[in-house]
């Protein structure tokens, strides 16, 4: 019989895999420290790849690349929300004005705008 090779490599996906018993698992390594936040963008595309593409999720967790893909991805959405924010403020007339002479408006149209803004941030990043 044939002796197993202790470690292997699969091109196909690009794994090692160590000989454990009668047993190829995959060599998977911690990634470096990314003391970066997922947020809560990031945690809410991860439960999209959960429901949706568990494929791309397993992947991205066995070539450990998930961390730095959700807070890369959190970043660019909490940016893109910020943007979105200022202009829909700016464009509904949402002043600092309005804050001094009506607080009560002035809260109910900024919540108004960032519950709109998070539907939007929803469905082009999160859910895409």
């Amino acid at each position: 019989m044939n002796e197993l090779e202790p470690r292997i490599h699969d091109e196909a996906n690009g794994l090692d895999y160590i000989l454990a018993g009668d047993y190829y698992i995959p060599a998977i390594e911690l990634p470096e420290d990314d003391d970066r936040p997922i947020g809560k963008w990031g945690r809410m595309h991860r439960a999209y790849l959960e429901e949706t593409n568990p494929l791309l999720l397993n992947h991205l967790i066995l070539t450990g690349k998930l961390h730095s893909y959700l807070a890369d991805l959190n970043k660019q959405a909490q940016n893109r929300c910020w943007l979105i924010i200022k202009q829909m403020a700016a464009a509904e007339g949402v002043t600092e004005d309005l804050k001094r002479r009506s607080q009560w408006e002035w809260i109910k149209a900024m919540n108004s705008i960032v519950s709109r803004t998070e539907e939007i941030i929803k469905s082009e990043i999160i859910n895409a």
